[in-house]
């Protein structure tokens, strides 16, 4: 039987062998704990992270509304390095609840995915 770890982690390979980043359409990681959400943009090729975020920096609150915090803050931060478009990836989690708050809020904040 599997744990929830290995299960993220094994759907986490599958995902990362489709999609990598390039500079022109970098990738958009995301890393959730029990109290934080971290978001980072990569640039693979390269092996840089162009921008991240994380909740860390934010007052405590609502997980949803902290996450939708920082969609909101890496699409700011990456509008003002000039990334538009990105290839997300969801790390191995479902897109539902804080995960899915942070996308629409990035896109909702002008990134396009």
């Amino acid at each position: 039987m599997m744990t929830k770890i290995e299960r993220r982690i094994k759907i986490k390979t599958r995902i990362r062998g489709k999609i990598s980043g390039t500079a022109e359409t970098p990738r958009m990681t995301v890393f959730r704990s029990n109290k934080q959400i971290y978001v980072q943009i990569i640039d693979d090729l390269a092996g840089k992270t162009l921008v991240s975020a994380s909740s860390k920096s934010l007052a405590d609150g609502d997980n949803k509304a902290a996450a939708a915090q920082v969609g909101e803050i890496i699409a700011k931060k990456a509008q003002e390095a000039g990334i538009t478009t990105v290839v997300f990836d969801r790390n191995g989690y479902l897109y539902h609840g804080r995960v899915k708050e942070l996308a629409e809020a990035a896109r909702k904040g002008g990134l396009k995915f």
